[in-house]
């Protein structure tokens, strides 16, 4: 008996991801969207020891070390082709301000889940919601996946915000779907096809 996953072709060929290069965008408010390098783990260590992005995110505590390792298993899954992850940083800095990534790429499947953060001194300017839109612009025009989609607490309206100023339309709520520190929370879904 043949799988009848044989027959339907990848939206992503293999190996697509792994030829491009990572590209850096400008963002409003003087902001780029960049590659996160080794030198930024300690803005690594201050995000997940911030009290919004631990109870929204749910990182693990890291020590510097721990953050160059975390940066270096995020160049490698862009070339093994599982995520893809950039540093929000002010133009004429160096430190990273937030997170704007791709993960749980499936490109057979051509889909994956946008996650996004921002430290307190990065935000209300507005990069979160346009690096969202760029990297959705990357994911399918150079990538060329066919869905992306978010998901955030419905307790967290702040997410909400940018999922929605980022052009993503809500589609409905998932019931109990992740455990915070506080229980279980419902979740939004909101997705783009590349059609849209």
């Amino acid at each position: 008996m043949t799988d009848s996953t044989d027959s339907i072709r990848a939206v992503v060929p293999t190996g697509r991801m792994a030829a491009l290069t990572q590209p850096t965008y400008a963002l409003p408010g003087g902001m780029l969207l960049r590659p996160w390098e080794a030198y930024d783990a300690p803005a690594l260590v201050a995000a997940y020891a911030d009290p919004d992005i631990r109870h929204w995110n749910r990182p693990d505590p890291l020590t510097e070390d721990r953050a160059v390792t975390r940066i270096a298993r995020w160049r490698e899954r862009w070339h093994t082709e599982h995520a893809a992850v950039w540093a929000v940083a002010a133009a004429q800095e160096t430190v990273p301000v937030g997170l704007i990534g791709l993960a749980d790429i499936d490109l057979r499947g051509g889909s994956a889940e946008i996650m996004y953060w921002l430290l307190p001194a990065g935000r209300g300017c507005g990069a979160t919601a346009e690096g969202v839109s760029a990297v959705t612009r990357w994911a399918f025009d150079d990538l060329g996946l066919h869905r992306v989609r978010i998901t955030h607490s419905v307790s967290n309206p702040a997410s909400c915000r940018v999922a929605t100023k980022a052009g993503y339309p809500l589609e409905g709520t998932m019931r109990g779907a992740l455990l915070h520190t506080d229980g279980w929370h419902d979740e939004h879904l909101h997705a783009r096809l590349r059609t849209d």
